[in-house]
């Protein structure tokens, strides 16, 4: 069958499911409660679910997409005809807030670290970082990889996992470039960072959003230290870099076994490479001291784009190979992650599930999974906002929780398999910056991804079996 006839069969597939949720009585869709905007909310949801997997057009395309039929059918700027079938319009919600998902502070994020990683590869400064951070492991293909992922690892466990994949990114130019445009290992290492970056995050409770939300929960007698946390979460994610090395490896086997990072001889500090590098310390000093001096993340991204765009080192010229459609992509997740949580869908789906009846160990196994599938099309933090509370309140009064670990290790396990959905591009947002490189395309990471996330949850149900049979806590 020929590849457009085969496209076509899915656009037609990927539009017509959508239609058919559109078209039955809400009383038919197993979601209690389910209103005529929260039918329309699903319907877009499946859609955008079935276009980012099989991509019968571009993933960016997507996106705008589902911002163009969220103010068209949810927002309150809508035709009038299809505002009037909402009993209450109080509901549809407001345009300016699914159009200010262009300008999200993660945007702000991704433009920020787009020009740092610009402007270091304008003045030759990738290869020279590289060469500074890559150095102690050598030029053994497998080991250079294998570096990577750890300086990644450790950078997320202290800094947001999309500044951290920003600055490694920088790096990976160099690397890549060192190797032939056929070699599969290319692919490896522009997975390793964003999935290194998703899993170092786990190893500290400032590491990713979710352990932040975990801890609100984690009080009292069910308290749980700094150190505490990295004293288990550590040697997991080290195991499970460990896997993911091994992963990459099998699955993009290096032709090239050796990397030569092509350097300068005399490297000349000029005053554009000065501004640079300066730009580049400051600004990872200030992502890593956030805690310290108070400024987020998201304005200290505004930085390097203020100070580049001042001293002509980003010229227009170089705007236009800024990657815009990444831009686009992420937007599209925020957007229907907003939507989501704002219509009430997400609580509705949650709720309309009678979790009581569900064996101890069972209903464990279901929050981590439901975790996963929601923080795969939506923002992990509005996920464990979402789920955290629930699992709170059930591991409090299901008797037979004691074999996990009890209240403490519940939460735990929640909040880790919110930050392992990487599936997608639109997953986190270290994902859609390695897609924006070019190397790998949505289903290669799909692919790797889900094994990841599967495999990760494997590994939080031995963490928890560990830690419960040695009274840890």
């Amino acid at each position: 069958m020929k590849r457009k006839t085969v496209e076509s069969i899915l656009l037609f597939v990927c539009i017509i499911i959508p239609i058919l949720i559109l078209s039955i009585p809400t009383t038919s869709i197993p979601i209690v409660g389910i209103t005529i905007l929260q039918q329309r909310l699903l319907a877009i949801f499946v859609m955008a679910v079935l276009f980012w997997i099989f991509e019968p057009i571009e993933i960016h395309a997507t996106s705008v997409l589902i911002i163009f039929l969220q103010l068209v059918f949810l927002s309150n700027k809508g035709p009038g005809f299809l505002k009037s079938k909402i009993l209450d319009q109080s509901t549809l919600i407001e345009y300016k807030d699914i159009l200010s998902s262009f300008s999200s502070p993660i945007i702000m994020l991704f433009l920020g670290g787009f020009f740092l990683a610009l402007a270091a590869t304008k003045y030759g400064l990738d290869k020279k970082m590289a060469q500074v951070f890559l150095t102690p492991f050598g030029t053994k293909t497998p080991i250079v990889l294998l570096g990577m992922i750890m300086i990644t690892a450790v950078f997320s466990m202290f800094m947001s996992n999309t500044a951290t994949t920003a600055m490694m990114l920088a790096i990976l130019v160099p690397v890549v470039g060192s190797l032939k445009a056929t070699d599969p290992s290319r692919k490896s290492f522009a997975l390793a960072i964003p999935f290194a970056a998703n899993i170092g995050g786990l190893g500290t409770p400032i590491g990713t959003p979710p352990n932040a939300v975990a801890l609100k929960y984690l009080i009292g007698e069910n308290n749980i230290t700094f150190v505490e946390w990295m004293s288990f979460a550590v040697p997991y994610v080290v195991v499970f870099l460990a896997v993911l090395w091994i992963i990459l490896l099998f699955v993009f086997p290096p032709q090239s076994q050796e990397i030569h990072v092509r350097l300068e001889k005399h490297f000349n500090w000029t005053k554009e490479r000065v501004i640079v590098a300066t730009t580049f310390v400051v600004t990872i000093l200030l992502w890593l001291t956030s805690n310290w001096h108070g400024v987020n993340s998201y304005i200290v991204a505004l930085l390097p784009v203020t100070l580049f765009s001042m001293t002509r080192i980003v010229n227009i010229e170089d705007m236009h190979q800024l990657a815009w459609d990444v831009l686009w992509l992420v937007s599209g997740g925020i957007a229907l992650g907003f939507a989501l949580e704002t219509t009430g869908l997400s609580s509705a789906f949650i709720s309309s599930i009678d979790l009581s009846v569900y064996h101890p160990i069972a209903l464990v196994a279901y929050l981590c999974v439901l975790s996963l599938l929601m923080a795969t099309f939506m923002s992990n933090t509005a996920t464990s906002n979402l789920i955290l509370p629930i699992a709170a309140a059930l591991s409090t009064t299901i008797v037979g929780l004691d074999v996990f670990g009890g209240t403490k290790m519940v939460i735990i396990a929640v909040a880790f398999s919110c930050s392992l959905a990487m599936a997608l591009p639109v997953s986190t947002p270290p994902n859609a910056m390695s897609h924006a490189s070019g190397l790998v395309n949505a289903k290669e990471m799909t692919k790797i991804g889900a094994l990841i996330g599967l495999l990760g949850l494997f590994g939080v149900a031995i963490l928890m079996i560990i830690l419960n049979q040695v009274s840890y806590f």
